[in-house]
């Protein structure tokens, strides 16, 4: 989560001749995270600090719920149906979700879908306190904590732009990203821990616990009204918002990338029969944790993204490196490499991510925002959904490893007959922009605040 901030100053350049005594640590300096919104804006660390807790034991639930599953049914086929249960409540609140936040004020509707989520985590916590815990309800929660995130997630990512400043963006979206990244890490690796010593009860009543502490942190944010002049939720609206995205071609490159990008090189499914055809059923946590390793690696050299201004080239050039890094993981067999391989993709994807929110924040006017963030939403979540599928199903009609480095080519051909359709996202620079230009000047027109506010 994150909030609004007038303008602070940037860091402190460095000097023009630093000492030659002492280079390294300025180089040091240069590419750690950049702090200045977490400084600057009070609001932006309380979301920080809520989006951490809620991470971490949402990813708790992430673990247990398909444990808990397989344990009642003993059935793949009823694990995997979490995934279709799951998506269509995503697609049809995420766009609703989107209209909403453009017409409602967003921290309300951060706070009370937040505490939607924590009641939902309980019920799934009684749900195992039974003698004989039921299978049904594991469903029913499961679409509708997906639906509850559908509405919420365009309003947490369209706040931001409205407690941070406009320079220091790209340093939000950058720590936004390593905190979900360190819950993607380390949730997981305690769900194990927890499950197998504790029990599932206890990995779903961290999660409430999480979602408690999250509500605490949200209730003190400042409110965040829409515009005066805002709609009301409609299809109408909707529609407005996906006119608007197809009206720029440089945003719709980055939703076509990403799409492209997931749907022919997300190979997740696919891992435990890789790990058994490397004869390296040991490291198949390591193979879905590989990605979140790379993907933290440039979180925390961080620093150099506000200084890159041609988002849409990064956008490009690290989803062509997702793909040859994912075409060489299937090629290679040597798991050590794989892992390599696959760490290499996580920083990839997150480069592309950190840049396509940069160009979505900085350049969406407020009041299209929410819409916008549900379009988004729908990028990244279809594909990967749809990846699993191609991943699969290709595995089966040849084999795994031919499903994972095919799919990487087609990735990078795609990618790259996108980026010569679309020359606007290759030629998008920040500084000169004329919707980055606008909504700079804009920001610069509101009226300081304070941190005290």
């Amino acid at each position: 989560m994150t909030e609004h901030d007038p303008s602070p100053s940037p860091p402190d350049p460095l000097p023009a001749e630093a000492p030659a005594q002492a280079p390294a640590p300025g180089r040091l300096r240069a590419l750690l995270p950049d702090l200045t919104p977490w400084r600057s804006s009070r609001d932006f660390r309380r979301m920080w600090m809520a989006g951490l807790v809620t991470v971490f034991g949402s990813f708790l639930t992430f673990v247990a719920l398909p444990v808990q599953l397989k344990e009642l049914t003993g059935s793949t086929l009823a694990v995997g149906a979490i995934g279709a249960v799951e998506l269509v409540p995503l697609i049809v609140f995420g766009l609703w979700g989107g209209a909403l936040a453009d017409a409602l004020d967003r921290r309300k509707l951060i706070l009370w879908t937040e505490a939607g989520l924590g009641v939902l985590s309980a019920l799934l916590l009684l749900n195992t306190l039974l003698p004989h815990p039921l299978v049904w309800p594991l469903y029913l929660v499961a679409g509708l904590v997906s639906a509850l995130t559908g509405l919420q997630r365009p309003a947490l990512q369209s706040i931001v732009p409205r407690i941070v400043a406009h320079e220091q963006l790209p340093a939000a979206i950058a720590l936004n990203t390593m905190r979900w990244q360190v819950g993607a890490i380390a949730g997981p690796s305690l769900a194990g821990v927890i499950i197998a010593f504790g029990g599932l009860q206890w990995a779903y009543a961290l999660d409430v616990a999480s979602y408690a502490v999250s509500v605490l942190f949200t209730i003190g944010l400042a409110a965040s009204p829409p515009a005066r002049d805002a709609d009301k939720p409609s299809v109408r609206g909707i529609l407005e918002g996906a006119r608007y995205a197809w009206s720029r071609k440089e945003l719709l490159g980055t939703y076509a990338v990403d799409m492209a990008a997931m749907f022919f090189a997300f190979p997740n499914a696919v891992f435990p029969f890789l790990a058994d055809d490397l004869h390296a059923r040991w490291a198949l946590g390591l193979m879905y944790a590989a990605s979140a390793i790379g993907s933290l690696l440039v979180s925390l050299t961080s620093g150099w993204v506000s200084r890159v201004h041609r988002h849409g080239r990064m956008v490009v050039g690290a989803a062509l490196a997702w793909g040859a890094a994912m075409a060489l993981a299937g090629w290679m067999g040597n798991i050590w490499l794989v892992l390599v391989m696959l760490a290499l993709a996580g920083a990839a994807d997150t480069v592309s991510g950190l840049f396509r929110s940069a160009m979505w924040d900085q350049t969406i006017p407020d009041e299209l925002r929410g819409r916008l963030a549900g379009i988004e939403l729908l990028s990244y979540s279809v594909g990967p959904q749809l990846g699993q599928v191609r991943a699969g199903g290709m595995a089966a009609l040849t084999n795994v490893r031919a499903s994972i480095w095919a799919g990487g080519l087609a990735c990078v051909a795609s990618v790259g007959l996108l980026a010569m359709a679309l020359p606007k996202l290759l030629s998008y620079d920040q500084r000169t922009d004329e919707h980055a230009v606008r909504m700079r000047e804009r920001q610069a027109r509101k009226p300081e605040v304070t941190e005290a506010a």
